[in-house]
């Protein structure tokens, strides 16, 4: 007969066993966890390239509208200012002031003088440079044919001005009394003198865009409103 063997369980070895099977398995979760929080996929990368894309194609409009309102409104403040500015020194100097704006065809910047109207030729510069407005990019536009006066037959704003400079005299009561003011029709509610300043409607362009600002010089007395866009400025 054969001989039988006989080979002893030991229970402890299905516990190494058990024990070495665990750590492999943490092991082998633990290396794909790290290579899959090394970095990111290819298609993962596209995918916030063009959202990127998108975030900008939406955002960089808007702030270029946002920044050219901002110009076009600082730009008709100063337009504003000049105005008062000639007014006011008319009433306080007993002498009639005038307020010029012109376009420097070499600078491409608005110009403005405010002077005495019988002191000779005036002093130009730039609008709002004091308060950090570059107007070299704007449209200067008026609906003037002549001192303190629009056209009998077209109230319209042109750009450039049809009158260069374009001038708003106020007499030594700060009123507009010289030499025949003209305020358009109906005389119950006139267009009034404009000065509009506008972003153009594309580069180098002389057409206005939607952009755009104006001071109207409304009665006899000098009153002044100040308006935006369309029908307001055209």
């Amino acid at each position: 007969m054969g001989k039988l063997s006989l080979k002893l369980f030991n229970p402890n070895s299905r516990n190494e066993t058990s024990k070495q099977r665990f750590l492999i398995n943490r092991l082998h979760y633990a290396s794909g966890c790290t290579q899959q929080d090394a970095g990111f996929s290819l298609l993962e990368l596209i995918v916030v390239m063009v959202m990127i894309g998108i975030l900008a194609a939406i955002a960089v409009p808007s702030w270029f509208a946002f920044v050219n309102r901002q110009k076009v409104n600082k730009a008709n403040d100063a337009v504003l200012a000049s105005l008062q500015e000639g007014q006011r020194e008319a009433k306080n100097k007993k002498l009639s002031y005038t307020v010029s704006f012109q376009k420097n065809t070499t600078t491409q910047n608005i110009e403005v003088a405010v002077y005495n109207t019988n002191a000779g030729s005036p002093t130009w510069k730039p609008l709002g440079a004091d308060v950090g407005v570059n107007s070299n990019k704007l449209l200067l536009g008026a609906n003037l044919n002549g001192e303190n006066t629009i056209s009998t037959t077209n109230s319209t704003v042109s750009y450039p001005p049809s009158t260069t400079p374009t001038k708003i005299t106020f007499d030594y009561m700060g009123a507009l009394t010289l030499p025949t003011p003209y305020f358009g029709t109906p005389t119950t509610d006139p267009p009034g003198l404009k000065i509009v300043v506008a972003v153009p409607s594309s580069a180098n362009s002389t057409l206005a865009s939607s952009v755009k600002r104006c001071v109207i010089v409304k009665t006899l007395l000098g009153s002044m409103i100040t308006a935006k866009g369309s029908p307001n400025c055209d």
